[in-house]
């Protein structure tokens, strides 16, 4: 698109992964069974853990949690990504584009929080067996969870506030995938430079604090199961190593992209793949597969559904 000097961009060119159409096909069936896969696993999590007498406990009520969210993070970004792929001008209007960004950061906010919130279930649960239910009561889980959307707004509203009146005049061509937030900036017609070490001290402090304290968290678990147990520790190190593989790729790609320099933005789409489309995915996997209660309850719900469906 060619800008006249001085006029406004309405919509910004997303330039999307290039490659001859084949490999566009091959993208488009490929980020569409992952996506559809991460959204009927979710659904599947959110409906067990909700009706399943099984899973009336903290750790399953925090999980249904992180999958609406997980369900809700991908949405904002995979579905118009898989659509971009047919498409040979892949654009997006600007009021897309910030409602994208303000979205990204609202339920990734949340979400790092809610990660917090269950390696602290984790912590209570294996160090403190005996204070685990009178410790992680209703109020409590319920408190956590509104302050984990709490922070996803102050988190996504701190930044957006001051991107969403940013005047661009061009050029309006963004390398990636989808709009995200320092790539964005880059293209305003005013100096950014406040901004962007704004956004550096939000969003890259806050993954790299959140990340440290799961970490720690995780820590204390192992050592503790190690000091008590010698058998344990291989037990607890297959239970948690699957959440710490998930852990990982969900903050180490929003650590690299928006705690690195600015300058050095241009290839960080392989790593938003992993933080918006392969970890909403990992959730449901991890926690269906390798959790043989949640496996009992989705069979018992099936077998209930079954029978009614039967005696009706």
């Amino acid at each position: 698109m060619d800008l006249k000097n001085g006029s406004l961009v309405t919509e910004f060119i997303l330039l999307g992964f290039s490659g001859q159409w084949k490999l566009q096909i091959f993208f488009f069936v490929t980020f569409s069974l992952v996506y559809g896969a991460t959204v009927l696993g979710n659904i599947l999590i959110l409906v067990t853990v909700t009706f399943s007498s099984m899973l009336h406990s903290p750790m399953y009520f925090l999980l249904g949690n992180l999958s609406f969210l997980d369900m809700c993070l991908s949405s904002v970004t995979t579905p118009k990504m898989i659509t971009d792929f047919l498409t040979e001008h892949k654009t997006i209007s600007v009021g897309g584009c910030m409602a994208q960004m303000f979205f990204m950061h609202f339920f990734g906010g949340a979400e790092m929080t809610l990660l917090i919130a269950m390696a602290f279930d984790r912590y209570v649960a294996i160090c403190k067996p005996l204070y685990y239910r009178t410790i992680m009561t209703r109020r409590l889980l319920i408190g956590l969870v509104i302050l984990s959307w709490i922070i996803g707004v102050i988190h996504t509203m701190s930044q957006m506030v001051l991107t969403v009146d940013l005047p661009f005049c061009g050029p309006n061509v963004i390398d990636h995938i989808f709009c995200d937030l320092p790539l964005v900036i880059k293209l305003a017609c005013i100096e950014t430079y406040t901004l962007e070490l704004f956004i550096i001290s939000d969003s890259g402090l806050l993954s790299l604090i959140c990340f440290i304290l799961v970490l720690v968290s995780y820590t204390v678990i192992l050592v503790t199961v190690r000091q008590r147990s010698s058998g344990g520790l291989s037990k607890a190190l297959s239970t948690l190593s699957a959440h710490i593989t998930v852990v990982t790729l969900f903050f180490a790609p929003c650590i690299f992209i928006y705690a690195w320099p600015f300058s050095s933005f241009s290839g960080n789409k392989i790593f938003s793949v992993f933080y918006a489309v392969i970890t909403p995915l990992l959730n449901p996997i991890i926690y269906t597969l390798r959790n043989q209660k949640m496996q009992g309850a989705m069979r018992q719900l099936w077998f209930v559904h079954v029978g009614s469906t039967q005696n009706f």
